[in-house]
């Protein structure tokens, strides 16, 4: 008993030492280890390997690796903004769709706002002597041109002058300065020029008003210093005949109305360029101060 016992503990110490093997219950198998592919089942077929979709998404998505360590390349991106091959489109859930800095997503185009950020202007500042020139040989590119400059020099300086000689165009009014002495008649001559100035910048704000009630988006300055030129200048005509022949004379009142009607159309390109409206709006819009000069000067009923 003690030889076998000594023989025993010799042959332990000279095998390595293994350790316990767990009986397995029938019909079950053990884990591979770890980065192995699995066993198959015993009695059927091998299991189909499930290879994980590459992403179809854009940058920064999480990069996905197959179970055996292998990385899975990242599908072809599309270009920049449009869609790709197959079934991604910029348009599918879970995608955005990326356009330029002032790109118009939807093909429409600039369209005109009321109360917008009025154009760039379309040219340079027009000197006096061009402006006053443009006024009756272009006035639908003189408007455009000028209509983010304030004109108040021309516009302030051509009205008084236009009121010192429309007391003459009036009878009552030059009869006065006629019979009146030279103290007298120069307070009342420069007194008109004042007045025809207040009443272009009172005329020229409401059509102002008037055109952006209705949608324009003018600025008021040179509105109303233009409204303000076209008045002086297209009454200038009559006045000069009005001078010298009276304000009762048939030809003066032939060129009123005439002048009137040229007045009217300059009106409207006015409006129609410095607001961007309609015409029949502009129209519109400048109907009163119409009616006023009709009224105040061409016929002098007020």
């Amino acid at each position: 008993m003690a030889g076998f016992r000594i023989g025993r503990g010799r042959n332990d110490n000279r095998r390595p030492q293994q350790p316990p093997q767990q009986q397995q219950s029938y019909g079950q198998q053990q884990p591979p280890p770890y980065g192995q592919p699995p066993y198959p089942p015993v009695g059927g077929p091998p299991p189909q390997q499930q290879w994980p979709q590459p992403n179809a998404g854009g940058h920064g998505e999480p990069e996905y690796f197959d179970p055996y360590g292998q990385q899975q390349p990242h599908a072809q991106q599309p270009p920049y903004g449009h869609g790709g091959g197959g079934n991604y489109t910029n348009d599918n859930p879970g995608h955005t769709q990326v356009f330029a800095v002032g790109e118009d997503p939807y093909g429409q185009g600039a369209t005109y706002q009321a109360g917008a950020a009025a154009a760039a202007p379309s040219g340079p500042r027009l000197p006096w002597k061009e402006l006053l020139r443009g006024i009756v040989t272009r006035p639908g590119q003189t408007f455009l041109q000028m209509r983010d400059y304030p004109v108040w020099g021309p516009a302030l300086t051509v009205t008084f002058l236009y009121g010192l000689l429309a007391v003459f165009g009036l009878d009552d009014a030059r009869k006065d300065v006629i019979n009146a002495t030279l103290s007298q008649a120069v307070p009342i001559v420069l007194s008109t020029g004042v007045a025809f100035v207040i009443c272009g910048l009172l005329l020229g704000a409401v059509t102002h008003t008037l055109a952006r009630q209705m949608g324009g988006d003018g600025s008021w300055q040179p509105t109303v210093g233009l409204s303000m030129l076209v008045m002086s200048i297209t009454d200038a005509p009559r006045l000069l005949f009005a001078v010298f022949l009276g304000g009762d004379n048939m030809i003066v009142q032939v060129l009123g109305w005439a002048t009137w009607v040229a007045a009217g159309a300059l009106f409207t390109s006015l409006v129609s360029k410095s607001h961007d409206l309609p015409w029949p709006k502009a129209l519109g819009a400048s109907a009163i101060q119409l009616i006023a000069l009709l009224s105040i000067i061409k016929l002098g009923t007020i």
